[in-house]
């Protein structure tokens, strides 16, 4: 039975599959996990809706960042020391 909450991709000659329901609100736009598989085992990244690109980038704290339109999800817990 096909995921209905999963939305295929092609980035870079691959399929990604985008998990809908795991959005990660950005400052712009959602972010969206996207999978490997559609079983959702493999986790490649995140997908910014905002402009529609797979160019994003995740730190240690847990932001998230759009490289393409700078969209950012904030971390959810953050301490000062690392600012």
């Amino acid at each position: 039975m096909e995921d209905p909450t999963l939305e295929a991709r092609t980035h870079e000659g691959r399929t990604l599959y985008l998990a809908r329901d795991e959005p990660e609100r950005g400052s712009k736009g959602a972010f969206f996990v996207a999978y490997v598989t559609e079983d959702r085992e493999r986790r490649w990244g995140f997908f910014c809706s905002n402009c529609e690109a797979f160019d994003t980038a995740v730190d240690s704290m847990g932001r998230i960042v759009c490289n393409v339109c700078s969209n950012l999800h904030k971390a959810e817990e953050w301490d000062a020391a690392h600012e």
